[in-house]
Parts: structure tokens; C-alpha cells; sequence
């Protein structure tokens, strides 16, 4: 060989070498990158300020896009004793979660979290200008300060207790229709029922309009079909919002049909928008007004603009409706499972009403205690939002206990996993109302994180009272009227987390009338 060939072959050689090594030590740093505590998201922001590195596992998780996500982080957190704060990546998202009392009051309760990451579905849906998503800021404080004052208000929740009581005795009767009909063996699938009163119930309070059960293909039916699709929509795990480059693409079609919600919900809202403006140039004088009106007698700078106006109010409707239906699907799950406590119950309620000769108003539930302890026992084991529905965004740089969060990291607080916490708990995977009215009352309204299903802070969820008082009047009109029994098919408690954690196989049972003296 020619001393040519050999200089040709080292330099060839040479270079092979390079290239390898090169890709060789590429790899291996995107594996320690991926293989960094807290994911992909972390690794891309970890800096010398960072004082003590929050655990977590490794990796970009799609976690999130699974049925049971709160169950899959509790196990996590368990796995890297990681209960007080855990750190995680989803695409080039940075997540932080606490599965303790104390941190999450830190979380939830600090002005660094008070804003909330905005997914592309709620900005799509107009939610960015309502309470729910709206920026931390003057015009979410104003919508705040309106909701308290004119709708959330003790006398103002007072005042529609007749609209309450009223709606739950028509699903009374629906449900005794149901029962007494040949179809579908007399059983009842009960959030079918409750989610149209709930509709109701928000439409009346907000809207004073009011639809008929019975109704085939009218508003009340395009309207529950709307906030059924704006529910699904809001609840899919979007990889757009985790991976911006696919935000170009839109391959899970989550913005098309989004603006075609929105198109809807404009002219459905936008409707009863111009049929208030139209009877208030009317002189509506001496009538009760609802939401609508006093949103159009704001003046000056709490006025809102028709878009704003019809964002808010959307809003009111998508928020109000599920989570009172299925909150009460769950209770009355529990009920068919649970004679005894049903029984018990029902002797109660028996004991406040002359034996049952009247029916129920708001001022008996305060002398229901075990049908609030039973409340509260379900929202427990079943809380509708266990990651509280809607995580908290970090404006700024923030400590939580000795670790840094850097802004712009998504925190959130799996509630299911501290109400299922045996060292906060005794048996805490048994369905026992007792343990509120024996051993220590706690309360749900957000003060005490052991059990706060309604959030906490300044994002607390501001509507918790009055569905609280629907709630506990609407199961009490359904245990003093019906006895609820397993029908061909057994109660299965198995969950599925879509925006709210709801059952994955609809209550489907039987309601026994009871022998009444009223109605």
C-alpha cells in the first residue's frame, strides 16, 4: 500500500471515529436530558438558582391523557416519595404536584399562583374572558366581585330556593314516570334525569328561562347538547398544549370544533342577551331580575361588552350544570349500595318533616346532619375535580417549602389522593358518613385542605354554596320520595376523569315510590 492509501485511511478512519463518538455523546446526553428528575420540561429549565431538585420521574409523561390520571400521579408520588411535591414533564410542559395538605394550601392559597394556564380548548370556547380562565388582574377581580354579589350571595341563594325545591320535585315526577313505564324495565338512569334539572336549575337562576322534561328536540335539548360537547371538548388531552409546534396542525381537531361550538353558543346566548335588553327598555319595575338583567344595569367601568357578556354566562352555564348531576349520581350510588345508611337517612329526614307529611325546604337541611355527612363522604371518596379540575399557572419565580418553582410551571393538587391518604384518613377506602358526625367535623368550603373539593384560595370555586344547598335539597327529595334499589344490572363505582371525575358506567336502578302524605 502506497503511503497515500495509508494517510487516506487514517484520516478516513479518523473521521469515522468522530461522527461516532459525536452521535455517541449526543445520545447520551438526550438520554441523562429525558433521564433528568422531573422530565424533558425541567431538564430544559433547570438553572443554578434551583436550591434542593424536586423529585419526580423522569421522561416527557403522557400521564394526562389517560381515564385515571389521579391515581396514576398518586402512585407516582408514592413511588419517589414525592407526596409534598413532585415534579413531572408533559411534552414541554412543567408540572408540579402536591399530594399533601399543607403544600397544597401553600400552592393554592399564594398570590404567585393565582393565575391558571389557559388550554387552546378554553381559549377557544371564550372561556379566557371568564372567571374560570381570565388573568389575575382587574377584570377577573370585577367578575368576582359581580358573581358574589349578584348571584352568589346568601340572599341570593336564598331567593331561588323555590326555584330549587321546584325543579327537584318535577325530577321527582319524571322519575315516577320513568319507573311506572314499561321501557326499559322501570329502571331510571339517574344522571339523565338530574342533568336536565340542573340545566334547568342554572337556566332559571341565570337566564329565567325554564325548559319542560318532556321535550323533544327543543332549546333545552340543543342546549344540553351544547354543554355536553363544550364538556368534552374542554376535558380532551390536547398535545397542541404541550408540544406548540403541533398548534400549526390542529390533528386532534379540538380548534375546528371549537369554533363551531362557538358559533352556537354566540347566537344561542347571544338571543337571550337581546330579549333581556329588549324588556328592560320595557320597564321591568318591581320584577325579580336575574343575572342577565344585572349584567346589563352594570354601569361604567364593571359594564361588560356583549362578547365578555356572553363568555360570563356561557360560562355559568357549563360550570353549573355537571358537577351538581354528577355529584348526585354519586350519592345515590352510594345509596343503592349502602341499605343501612339509606335507611338511615330516610328515618331523618322522616324525623324533620311530621313524618313525612310535608315536603323538604332549605331550612330543614340544617337539621340533616347525617344527610350532610353523607355528602361530604362522597365528595371524599369522589370528588368531582380530583386534581381540582383546573390547575394554578406561576406568575413569577416562587419557593414552595425548600424547593424553587420557576414561573410558568403548571401546579396542581390531587385531592383525590389526599382524601384517600390512611395517615389523614381512617379506612379510608370505606364509605362511612359517621366519621364526620363521631370524630372531627371538617370543613369542605376550602379552609381546610384535608378535604377541599371546591379548591381553595383565591380561585376557590365562588358557586360552591350554592350548589352545595342544590345538592343536599335535591338528594333529601330523592330519598323522601324514593327507595333506590339495584335493577338488573350491579352498581359498579369504577371512574372515568374526562373535566369532572364522573362514574364510567351510568347509575342505572330502580326508584321504589315511598308512601308520602304531600303531592
Amino acid at each position: 500500500m502506497s503511503p497515500e492509501a495509508y494517510v487516506l485511511f487514517f484520516n478516513s478512519l479518523n473521521l469515522v471515529t468522530f461522527e461516532t463518538f459525536a452521535w455517541l455523546s449526543l445520545f447520551i446526553a438526550t438520554v441523562a436530558f429525558f433521564l433528568s428528575p422531573g422530565g424533558l420540561a425541567w431538564a430544559c429549565t433547570r438553572s443554578s438558582k434551583t436550591r434542593v431538585s424536586i423529585p419526580g420521574p423522569s421522561g416527557s409523561l403522557s400521564v394526562l391523557s389517560g381515564s385515571n390520571p389521579h391515581r396514576v400521579l398518586a402512585a407516582l408520588a408514592q413511588r419517589f416519595k414525592a407526596s409534598p411535591l413532585m415534579a413531572f414533564s408533559v411534552g414541554f410542559s412543567r408540572f408540579v404536584i402536591s399530594s399533601e395538605p399543607e403544600t397544597a394550601k401553600e400552592i393554592l392559597n399564594s398570590s404567585a399562583f393565582a393565575d391558571r394556564p389557559v388550554k387552546e380548548s378554553a381559549y377557544e370556547l371564550l372561556f379566557h374572558r371568564a372567571m374560570g380562565f381570565a388573568p389575575y388582574g382587574e377584570y377577573w377581580r370585577n367578575l368576582r366581585r359581580i358573581a358574589s354579589t349578584h348571584l352568589f350571595s346568601p340572599r341570593r341563594i336564598e331567593s331561588f330556593e323555590g326555584v330549587r325545591a321546584g325543579i327537584g320535585m318535577k325530577m321527582v315526577e319524571k322519575i315516577k314516570s320513568v319507573a311506572m313505564s314499561s321501557a326499559g324495565g322501570g329502571e331510571v338512569e339517574v344522571k339523565k334525569v338530574i342533568h336536565f334539572g340542573s340545566l334547568n336549575n342554572v337556566m332559571t337562576t341565570v337566564f329565567g328561562e325554564s325548559y319542560d322534561f318532556d321535550e323533544v328536540n327543543g332549546d333545552g335539548c340543543f342546549l344540553e347538547r351544547l354543554v355536553s360537547e363544550g364538556y368534552e371538548l374542554l376535558g380532551i388531552f390536547n398535545w397542541s398544549d404541550h408540544f406548540g409546534v403541533l398548534r400549526w396542525f390542529d390533528f386532534q381537531g379540538v380548534r375546528k370544533r371549537c369554533r363551531a361550538l362557538v358559533c352556537e353558543v354566540n347566537t344561542f346566548v347571544g338571543s337571550i342577551i337581546e330579549k333581556h335588553k329588549m324588556k328592560s327598555n320595557n320597564n321591568l319595575n318591581g320584577e325579580e331580575k336575574d343575572f342577565v338583567d344585572v349584567l346589563l344595569g352594570l354601569q361604567k367601568d364593571e359594564k361588560l361588552s356583549d362578547f365578555d357578556m356572553i363568555a360570563v354566562l356561557w360560562e355559568m352555564i357549563f360550570r353549573g350544570t355537571d358537577t351538581v348531576a354528577i355529584l348526585v349520581e354519586w350519592v345515590l350510588a352510594r345509596m343503592v349500595l349502602h341499605q343501612d345508611i339509606q335507611a338511615k337517612l330516610f328515618k331523618e329526614i322522616a324525623s324533620v318533616t311530621s313524618n313525612n307529611t310535608r315536603s323538604l325546604s332549605d331550612s330543614d337541611i340544617s337539621k340533616l346532619p347525617y344527610l350532610q355527612a353523607i355528602v361530604k363522604e362522597t365528595l371524599r371518596l369522589h370528588p368531582p375535580g380530583p386534581l381540582l379540575s383546573w390547575a394554578r399557572l406561576a406568575i413569577h419565580d416562587v419557593n414552595v417549602g425548600p424547593n424553587l418553582v420557576p414561573a410558568g410551571t403548571i401546579a396542581m393538587v390531587n385531592m383525590w389522593s389526599i382524601t384517600h391518604d390512611a395517615k389523614i384518613w381512617t379506612d379510608p377506602e370505606e364509605f362511612k358518613p359517621e366519621r364526620f358526625i363521631e370524630g372531627e367535623d371538617v370543613s369542605i368550603m376550602g379552609s381546610d385542605l384535608r378535604l377541599a373539593p371546591f379548591g381553595s384560595g383565591r380561585r376557590v370555586c365562588p358557586g360552591k354554596a350554592m350548589g352545595l344547598a342544590t345538592v343536599h335539597l335535591w338528594v333529601a327529595q330523592m330519598i323522601q320520595n324514593f327507595e333506590w334499589v339495584k335493577g338488573s344490572c350491579d352498581v359498579e363505582l369504577d371512574e372515568v376523569l374526562k373535566l369532572s371525575m364522573e362514574m364510567k358506567k351510568p347509575l342505572k336502578c330502580k326508584a321504589v315510590r315511598r308512601n308520602v302524605c304531600f303531592g
